[in-house]
């Protein structure tokens, strides 16, 4: 039991924003006048660009330009006859439609509800539903006809957009054309239909337990949140992002969308996950947000290259990594000035700019939340001249907690508290927060805010501890932490992210609740697992040879030296299937779904403990 005086750690370097063209807190006060304002100042400016299929092309979009379009979707909205409060919900891929969606109904007073496009229907279905939702907007007749099958969840549905129809002859009276649906021109509507403190959005949790919780954010969370955030890491006019993480994710909407129309920066909506790599050397982004696993792909990928090359290039590779990273920590005032650093020009020019121009060769910095971020992939890009800035944040608070900084990014830590929040470290250790980014409360759902909430504190679930300095350190997760049958205590999530650390390694999730000691479910990647079989001389590839399962817990063991004995893996299930969000084993944001794989693997779970007296079949 553990209880520290709540405090606020102002950061005293920071990226200023006086002498840029943001917009301040008190230039607008709901999210629709941060749009108006924007327009106002930079009307000529390239707001956002986008792939368009029908043209073959990528296209922009001036401020000007969607200000006019926001004004058709908003006289549309009005002739539906909305009314102030009610919910109205978008299932669609990050794009131009989705902000002139967006911003049309903020102005009329409406509440957003974000969805995501690539989450199992009955989901859908069950968000529309628990929101009373009134207009629905689906990217594609497919998509929605999906969510249709799931009628019995769509009672308060009234209106459905979409693009196109495959069936002309559509049934379903509520189903329009967007292109029937919105008029030629908009009209000029009244302002002032909103207040700060009004209720803009309610985003749906991806819980690995439990149904979906409605978190409910005001105009006044979401600005509070993107100008703090905006006050430790600055954007730039000059700045080009490209956006790939979902907009109905809090991170991507908040620091991805509202942050840049604050800084007045370009944004440029990615084609697809699949396209990632291809749009980053088009685009040539300036900033970036992502989370850990894009990192941790291209890192492995980065070192199955390496370690197959000739003994020269992984020499030079492994000298410019020591050297980038000994000039991170020179420059973080984290270690002394020595010698090699001179090489780091050369160095740079023979392998760093490499790496970079994958990037698209202008990526300043990224910053990374989500989930955490293992250090040897942050020395990996760092050294290679893309600082990774962890940051932490729930989509109750809006979702940015902390953050490091370029100039005070501490490695391993999840940064300072931004301006205006105040931590504390509560019983059991547990992170709390407070600020005006912290949500209303849950949707129709006191219970769960009561038990969430203690006055204005917002307790994260997390476990932390915080240093002198104010750097705050995640220790584990109270919910997740596991508890053998001899007593000992295991955080599965550090682990999973130093064993996911290996190249062969796509997906892991241990698994020793009440068990007495752990195992590890994992998914391989094929190509370096065939590798590795010539490597070792594995004439049988069979993931299900003893050989293999020898081999495998030594890839384990390796990346859990500094674990205790308690926590070491015993035996590993492996296979080749990748964990998805439409199998139900991922949640919509990415993160495992702790008890839906141990349902799908209970038979190979029952496997790896039998014949251990302590196991209950």
């Amino acid at each position: 039991m553990s209880h520290t005086e709540a405090k606020t750690y102002p950061q005293d370097v920071l990226a200023s924003a006086r002498g840029t063209d943001v917009i301040t807190r008190t230039d607008a006060l709901t999210l629709d006048e941060l749009f108006r304002e924007r327009v106002r100042r930079s009307a000529d400016a390239i707001a956002y660009s986008q792939f368009d299929a029908d043209q073959g092309a990528w296209v922009s979009c001036t401020w000007a330009e969607m200000a006019q379009q926001v004004s058709r979707w908003q006289s549309a909205f009005a002739a539906q006859r909305l009314h102030k409060g009610d919910r109205v919900a978008i299932c669609h891929s990050n794009s131009m439609q989705w902000v002139c969606f967006d911003q049309a109904a903020l102005r009329l007073g409406l509440v957003v509800v974000p969805l995501y496009p690539i989450d199992r229907a009955e989901n859908t279905a069950f968000v529309i539903s628990d929101a009373h939702a009134k207009l629905a907007f689906f990217e594609s007749h497919e998509q929605w006809q999906h969510v249709a099958a799931c009628e019995h969840y769509l009672g308060t549905l009234k209106t459905v957009l979409v693009p196109n129809m495959e069936d002309k002859a559509e049934p379903d009276s509520r189903v329009r054309l967007l292109s029937d649906w919105l008029p030629a021109e908009g009209e000029r509507l009244e302002r002032g239909l909103i207040g700060t403190d009004d209720l803009a959005s309610i985003v749906y949790t991806s819980g690995t337990t439990g149904a979906p919780k409605g978190v409910m954010l005001s105009h006044r969370n979401i600005l509070a949140n993107a100008y703090s955030s905006l006050r430790s890491v600055v954007l730039k006019p000059e700045d080009h992002l490209l956006s790939f993480l979902p907009l109905s994710h809090t991170l991507e909407r908040t620091l991805g969308y509202v942050a840049p129309m604050m800084a007045g920066a370009r944004v440029t909506f990615n084609r697809s996950i699949p396209d990632l790599a291809e749009d980053l050397k088009l685009v040539k982004p300036t900033a970036m947000l992502a989370v850990p696993r894009i990192f941790e792909r291209v890192h492995n990928q980065i070192y199955a290259f390496v370690n197959d090359s000739h003994t020269l290039r992984r020499w030079l590779f492994k000298l410019a990594i020591n050297v980038g990273w000994q000039k991170f920590l020179y420059s973080q005032g984290l270690a002394a000035w020595r010698p090699r650093l001179l090489l780091s020009n050369l160095l740079d020019g023979l392998v760093a700019s490499n790496l970079r121009a994958t990037f698209g060769g202008r990526l300043q910095y990224s910053i990374v939340g989500g989930a955490p971020l293992s250090l040897e992939v942050m020395k990996t890009f760092t050294a290679l001249g893309i600082p990774l800035v962890q940051g932490y944040g729930l989509t109750e608070a809006s979702p940015a907690v902390s953050s490091n900084t370029l100039e005070r990014n501490l490695p391993g830590s999840i940064g300072l508290p931004l301006r205006g929040v105040q931590v504390r470290i509560g019983n059991n250790d547990e992170l709390l927060v407070k600020g005006e980014s912290v949500m209303r409360g849950y949707w129709q759902n006191p219970d769960a805010t009561e038990d969430i909430m203690s006055g204005e504190w917002l307790h994260t679930g997390d476990q932390a501890r915080i240093d002198d300095a104010g750097f705050i350190f995640l220790t584990g997760r109270i919910k997740e932490i596991m508890v053998l049958s001899n007593g000992e205590k295991v955080a599965p999530a550090l682990i999973e992210a130093a064993i996911a650390r290996d190249p062969l390694i796509e997906q892991v999730m241990l698994v020793g609740e009440a068990k007495p000691f752990l195992t590890a479910i994992v998914v391989l990647n094929p190509a370096e697992w065939r590798k590795r079989c010539k490597k070792i001389g594995l004439a049988d590839e069979r993931l299900s040879s003893a050989t293999a399962q020898n081999y495998l817990l030594k890839v384990v063991a390796s990346q859990m030296t500094e674990a205790p004995g308690h926590a070491q893996v015993r035996q590993v299930y492996p296979s080749f299937v990748e964990w998805s969000i439409e199998s139900g084993l991922l949640t919509r944001t990415y993160k495992v779904q702790r008890e839906q794989v141990l349902a799908h693997f209970a038979e190979e779970i029952h496997e790896m403990y039998k014949g251990h007296e302590v196991y209950k079949a």
